[in-house]
């Protein structure tokens, strides 16, 4: 009686070894290019590359597709450092941490105010990246959805 109680133990313990576990998987990179669209037109306004430094992730535009966007543009209604800084090439977003299978704690600035958020992002599916920009709490945002522009 007792060598089948540890047989059935022992035979339940192996099993269990190979049986699936819920895990919380680890988070998709959102690393690479994203095209970022514009919220009236609903059309591409310009790639963003994602990168990580020293842990944590930035992004900066490195292209601007709208048909009439000036390629010199520059962020005049940005402040401090960025003000007046070319569009292509400045860092928007900075400081992201890995939480979960979000990216937060860090920073996004939307050139076209000047204005600087926290920031959430997250890969939600293969080529849709959600990226939400919010002042105080996550609730009172705005989100948008980038797509894959392919390159790491």
């Amino acid at each position: 009686m007792r060598a089948s109680i540890w047989m059935v133990s022992v035979v339940a313990l192996g099993f269990g070894a190979f049986t699936p576990r819920l895990v919380r998987a680890a988070p998709t990179s959102p690393v690479g290019n994203w095209t970022t669209i514009d919220d009236k037109t609903k059309q591409p306004k310009s790639i963003v590359t994602i990168y990580e430094r020293g842990g944590k992730l930035y992004g900066k535009i490195i292209k601007l597709l709208a048909p009439d966007a000036d390629p010199n543009a520059k962020c005049t209604k940005c402040s401090g450092a960025k003000k007046d800084q070319p569009m292509a090439g400045l860092v928007i977003l900075e400081g992201l941490k890995p939480d979960g299978d979000e990216w937060s704690g860090g920073t996004i600035l939307d050139p076209a105010s000047g204005k600087t958020y926290k920031c959430v992002i997250k890969v939600e599916a293969p080529g849709k990246l959600k990226v939400r920009g919010y002042i105080g709490l996550s609730l009172m945002g705005r989100t948008q959805y980038w797509q894959s522009a392919g390159g790491k």
